[in-house]
């Protein structure tokens, strides 16, 4: 036990936990924006899929990590637009659809590694490209602070301010306004001339865009390779943390932050002689937990709010 303590008050366990939360966050982020537009990216993890094998791919034949980063990111928004397109054109059912695309990814992946490399689980034949890390000027030095926020993957320096742009452009910007006058009343917001279905179009490319860059960092930063389902459910970590945050910036962020947490604890405890089996079931156990106490929270709230409403009627 002294020595699980050991590790977890440590500066390479708090490093672990921003390099473990990061394709989280981007998650997160993604669910956030569209959810605030009133429409629900269930496709997360898929789109991080299709990114993460796109990135390794061109960056293994360009031999440049850039290059597989830019066509991760366009692969995932072609991805999206697809979604966005049967769902905002034709109607189809979102959640359906986000299905469809999780699961074409799951499996689509696998196949066309195989047609392009000839690997089956996961791509050993491909030398692809990693992005670069960062050791940040001045703070690097500093003590404790130092080893915890320098020499990280360049994406995830990326997640930490992309959480800042997107507070920004939903609290500050005309964009941000629409998408939030959509995803709170629909007919009001198109009653006053504002185009409901490019609102929400512009979301779910957003949501694409950042869950297209959790994927790149799957496979181009967290790992050098590309393997079968290597999202391994944290795209849906990622909608369950914008969840928990209550749809707002700073909670989507501490919500990722704790199911990062979690994930870097079940790393740590490797250490005791636990089944590897339940060590793996350590984060998704705690975003049960805090789906429970989400739940718990919105029913209370819900309540309070009932209770107000009833007494000024009294009143």
């Amino acid at each position: 036990m002294n020595n699980l303590l050991d590790v977890i008050f440590s500066t390479d366990f708090a490093f672990s936990v921003l390099r473990v939360t990061t394709p989280i966050l981007f998650a997160a982020l993604g669910a956030l924006i569209s959810n605030r537009a009133g429409i629900v990216n269930i496709g997360l993890e898929g789109i991080m899929l299709v990114a993460a094998l796109t990135g390794v791919i061109f960056s293994a034949y360009t031999g440049s990590a850039w290059i597989g980063l830019l066509a991760a990111v366009i692969a995932g928004l072609i991805i999206t637009s697809i979604l966005a397109y049967f769902t905002l054109h034709f109607k189809t059912n979102i959640i359906l659809g986000g299905i469809a695309v999780n699961m074409f990814a799951s499996g689509g992946t696998v196949f066309i590694l195989y047609l392009v490399s000839g690997d089956k689980g996961a791509s050993t034949s491909l030398k692809s490209e990693v992005l670069p890390s960062i050791a940040i000027p001045f703070i690097k030095d500093i003590p404790v602070l130092g080893p915890i926020l320098s020499g990280h993957n360049v994406l995830t320096y990326v997640a930490l301010v992309a959480t800042v742009g997107v507070y920004y452009m939903l609290k500050k910007t005309p964009l941000g306004l629409r998408i939030r006058s959509v995803g709170e009343n629909y007919h009001a917001a198109q009653s006053v001339g504002v185009r409901v279905n490019r609102i929400q179009f512009i979301a779910l490319l957003y949501s694409g865009f950042f869950a297209a860059l959790g994927g790149a960092y799957m496979s181009m930063g967290y790992l050098s390779i590309f393997t079968r389902d290597m999202t391994a459910g944290r795209g849906w970590i990622g909608i369950a943390a914008e969840a928990v945050g209550r749809s707002t910036t700073v909670g989507t962020f501490i919500a990722s932050m704790l199911f990062g947490a979690a994930d870097a604890l079940a790393n740590a405890l490797q250490i005791l002689k636990i089944p590897t089996e339940l060590i793996a079931t350590t984060p998704y156990v705690t975003t049960v937990i805090g789906l429970i106490v989400y739940a718990v929270a919105e029913s209370r709230w819900k309540k309070r709010k009932k209770a107000k409403h009833s007494l000024k009627k009294v009143q």
